[in-house]
């Protein structure tokens, strides 16, 4: 049985509004994911040594077009349980709402990656927004790897993002975001729209990281050489739960390719990796380069790709 308290369903009767075309229409889509650490039945008496246990996702409830097909483990039977959050339509539109809420138990273990990028397309000609809103939670001794493919966001697009961060003593995160705003290649920058990026960590409750992100083009920190300075790709990679932090900071600094695009910090327990930039390819192998050194100091396991990366 999980630690936490069971949360309410994000579908109710009667909250959809997909067919309206006013700024309260909504087409929703919510995903709920628990995971356990448990013994197979045909575990070994009492009095002789236990195998360790297996995580097995044992909550599994959707509404609309976000689920997940099957857990995978790709580390052997008691490794990490690897889970692709799937989202048929690819994107986002104008009154969309994702609501995506995952739980990690004592001693379990489980990695969320996408298969793909998503996108985040124009808003129609109401400007309707869209929303899209992850809540993790990890229990003591849980594990827990958040590793989305990239956010391409197109110009004009407009809606909010936010990720929530519940830890409990000795839990362990390590997650990331990668943002790239326009098509640079199709000569499409991000001229227009407006994106709100919101992070909250908390441990017991307690605030550890609060972050409130605005990209808009029209505002004078967008192109400020104090704020955004004109880059279309940023990342920020997150860490909770390392033995020695400055260790793998150092490791970090030592290792990446050496540039003015990226940074590394800490503050009361959170170690921050930022990428600030114009490539998402540069973008995205840094990130996954530093989740391979941290992965090791984290959980005491070498990282292991997700296979839907490679495809």
């Amino acid at each position: 049985m999980t630690v936490f308290q069971q949360i309410e369903p994000f579908h109710k009767p009667g909250q959809d509004s997909g067919h309206r075309f006013d700024q309260e229409r909504r087409w929703g889509a919510s995903l709920s994911l628990g995971f356990e650490a448990r013994h197979d039945a045909s575990e070994k008496p009492k009095g002789e040594e236990r195998e360790k246990p297996v995580t097995r996702l044992t909550r599994r409830k959707h509404h609309g077009p976000l689920r997940v097909q099957r857990p995978f483990y790709p580390e052997g039977r008691h490794g990490c349980c690897h889970v692709y959050l799937l989202h048929p339509p690819g994107g986002l539109v104008s009154g969309d709402e994702l609501r995506i809420d995952a739980s990690v138990a004592k001693g379990a273990h489980a990695l969320l990656t996408t298969p793909a990028a998503a996108k985040l397309y124009k808003a129609d000609s109401h400007g309707v927004a869209w929303g899209q809103h992850t809540r993790l939670q990890v229990a003591n001794n849980g594990i827990l790897e958040y590793l989305p493919q990239e956010t391409l966001a197109f110009d004009g697009s407009r809606g909010e993002q936010t990720t929530s961060i519940e830890l409990q003593t000795g839990a362990k995160c390590l997650g990331w975001e990668v943002l790239a705003l326009g098509r640079p290649a199709s000569k499409l920058p991000f001229v227009s729209g407006y994106l709100e990026q919101r992070f909250s960590l908390l441990m017991n409750g307690r605030p550890l990281w609060f972050e409130r992100q605005l990209m808009d083009p029209h505002h004078p920190r967008f192109k400020g050489h104090w704020g955004q300075g004109g880059a279309t790709v940023q990342a920020t990679l997150w860490v909770v739960g390392l033995e020695d932090e400055a260790a793998a900071i150092e490791e970090l600094r030592a290792t990446l390719p050496a540039n003015h695009r990226w940074a590394v910090t800490r503050r009361r327990g959170v170690v921050l990796l930022r990428y600030l930039g114009q490539e998402r390819n540069e973008a995205w192998a840094l990130c996954q380069q530093a989740w391979e050194l941290l992965r090791p100091r984290l959980t005491g396991q070498p990282a292991s790709v997700p296979r839907i990366w490679l495809t």
